[in-house]
């Protein structure tokens, strides 16, 4: 039987401000690398560069939204998303 295809992706929070409501990060997976900013009162994710966003935008949201209290700055997290890139 065959595996099914997955990468895993390894997150760095590097500023949580509960003031503006908003978590910056790190994302890596693969050979790809994107910084991403999370406004969490206002559900809006913002990742950068473009190449490559689609890739992990909506699996990097998920994401958040599940571990959203457990998050700290200057921690690493991994998820694993579903697909080979």
């Amino acid at each position: 039987m065959r595996s099914k295809p997955e990468t895993i992706a390894n997150v760095s929070v590097k500023e949580y401000c509960f003031s503006k409501k908003e978590i910056k990060g790190v994302v890596e997976a693969s050979e790809f690398k994107w910084n991403f900013t999370w406004s969490f009162n206002k559900g809006l994710l913002l990742v950068n560069p473009p190449l490559g966003r689609a890739l992990i935008e909506d699996a990097l949201l998920r994401f958040l939204l599940k571990k959203d209290y457990e998050l700290e700055a200057g921690n690493q997290y991994k998820f694993t998303i579903s697909a080979k890139f």
